[in-house]
């Protein structure tokens, strides 16, 4: 009797101090999983029709950036024939300067000499008198009257030369204007983080987990339909020699490989975030571990941006975590499997992987393994940068080495 309750206050004490297998954040239902697929398809809709309209923003703006190159070509057009205009009226006022020095002379000598005094003389009458002198006048004011004209001519040449040169280099501002609008909605279009799944993934990893809930809850929970907690119910159960079941919690974490060194820390390079630490110096097709135990709840296979990642939902004392590996070789595992920290997930890739030798995956050039820590879970995709951590037991240091899984850094 007394052993018995010895082992009541045992297990009592056991319950209270042992924490739940998974926060409340993360007991999502089979229900709500579906809630949240059908969100994920009607956001996609959404997204398609901004994706649209964006496309059209930039098309409109393609469109105005060829106008204004056609304008430009018409203005320096325009502009080289004000160019031979004012040439072809410079040319005249050269020859008419020339040809008005000749008269001028001619009529100062004219004026002076017999000739002139013959031919204003031989008028008939006096009104003919009065024309002959004013003819000789009227020659010469003819003659200023066309140089003026020409001078003014030439302003407004020049004038208007001004204007289209003006008018070409405000076109070429436009251009520039609409060329970085048109960059920003891409940008609209493609998202910042490069390491951000398109929604089409998405929709593809939910459906993948979707599937598998539903089987796994088909399989283990039956009775509870939507409202089977997928984290705990509907994962496939593990029972210890007494026939109780062991709960998926993690007491510490170890390191997803058995050696390695840091090449790349968590935070913003090359113009994005960068959300794990990138482990470098194995070489690829390396077994890659668990570092925590949990249930795999997302794969996704190929990804431009991290090749073959893979998602797992992990517990550790009490604290729910999204640990995830990326540019992995291949797969050890599917989105449903309860793995321990012993179970092989997956191998290191990264070379043959990368666009560099051939591959898919444009972010690695060599082999490693991207490797983060989230807190909170997300269904097996997209991250939010708020949430990423210093995975436990490694410091976000360049350089830094281990050379065994339980080896925790000290700081």
């Amino acid at each position: 009797m007394k052993k018995v309750k010895q082992g009541l206050v045992f297990l009592i004490c056991f319950l209270i101090l042992t924490p739940t297998v998974f926060a409340d954040s993360a007991r999502q239902t089979l229900g709500e999983l579906k809630a949240e697929y059908q969100k994920k398809l009607d956001e996609k809709k959404e997204n398609d029709n901004k994706t649209a309209e964006a496309k059209a923003d930039i098309a409109a703006k393609e469109q105005a950036i060829k106008k204004a190159e056609e304008d430009i070509n018409k203005a320096i057009e325009e502009q080289r024939q004000v160019e031979a205009n004012i040439e072809e009226s410079n040319k005249r006022i050269e020859t008419l300067t020339k040809e008005t020095e000749k008269i001028i002379r001619y009529l100062q000598e004219m004026q002076g000499s017999n000739a002139y005094v013959e031919y204003v003389s031989g008028a008939s009458t006096m009104t003919d008198f009065i024309m002959r002198v004013a003819a000789v006048e009227q020659v010469s004011d003819q003659v200023r009257v066309t140089m003026q004209q020409l001078e003014d001519e030439i302003a407004r040449n020049e004038q208007l030369k001004k204007e289209l040169i003006e008018k070409q280099e405000a076109l070429k501002e436009q251009q520039e204007v609409l060329k970085k609008a048109i960059a920003a909605r891409y940008n609209d279009i493609a998202g910042y983080d490069k390491y951000a799944l398109d929604i089409d993934t998405q929709i593809k990893s939910l459906k993948t987990k979707l599937d598998s809930a539903e089987k796994n809850c088909a399989a283990y929970a039956p009775d509870k339909g939507d409202d089977a907690v997928i984290s705990s119910d509907c994962v496939k159960k593990v029972y210890n020699s007494a026939g109780q079941v062991v709960t998926i919690e993690n007491g510490e974490w170890l390191k997803p490989l058995t050696s390695g060194v840091i090449t790349s820390e968590i935070g913003y390079r090359w113009g994005s975030y960068h959300n794990a630490l990138d482990i470098g110096g194995n070489a690829e097709g390396t077994p890659v571990y668990a570092a925590a135990a949990g249930v795999v709840s997302g794969k996704i296979a190929r990804y431009s941006c991290g090749g073959n990642m893979l998602y797992i939902d992990v517990t550790v004392n009490g604290q729910a975590y999204t640990t995830y590996y990326y540019h992995l070789l291949r797969f050890n595992v599917d989105v449903g499997d309860v793995v321990d920290q012993n179970t092989i997930i997956g191998y290191v890739g990264g070379t043959t992987t990368s666009t560099s030798y051939g591959g898919y995956d444009y972010c690695t050039t060599g082999a490693h393994l991207h490797f983060g820590v989230a807190t909170g879970f997300y269904n097996g995709y997209s991250v939010p940068s708020s949430k990423v951590i210093t995975p436990p037991g490694f410091p976000n240091s360049y350089g830094w080495r281990f050379y065994a899984r339980n080896e925790m850094y000290a700081g």
